[in-house]
């Protein structure tokens, strides 16, 4: 029994899953996942607050907003909020973020 511990290596569950995952889902969900991690750090917590990612195809994030006057404030930020997410990701991901009004789940 001790040789196997000595002998297995801790595996992240994250990676288990994502590996797992990878086999019934499509690249663009896993994308999603990556998105969902690093969105209240990248884009701050005021507008964590009233802005979540939904949904991500093609480059585009579609993104749920709590009102119009959100929506409005943050059309203004939209190229800044790319540059930022794709730091966080490390990747060119999103070209293009598109606001509607919808529900925020925390």
């Amino acid at each position: 029994m001790d040789k196997k511990r000595k002998n297995s290596k801790l595996i992240h569950i994250s990676d288990i899953l994502n590996s797992a995952l990878a086999k019934y889902r499509p690249a663009g969900d896993t994308q999603m996942t990556k998105i969902w991690d690093i969105w209240d750090t990248a884009v701050g917590k005021p507008i964590a607050m009233n802005a979540k990612p939904r949904a991500f195809k093609d480059g585009t994030l579609i993104v749920n907003v709590s009102s119009s006057s959100w929506i409005h404030q943050l059309k203004f930020l939209e190229k800044e909020m790319i540059l930022t997410i794709n730091k966080q990701l490390d990747d060119q991901l999103v070209k293009q973020l598109r606001f509607k009004i919808g529900k925020i789940h925390s």
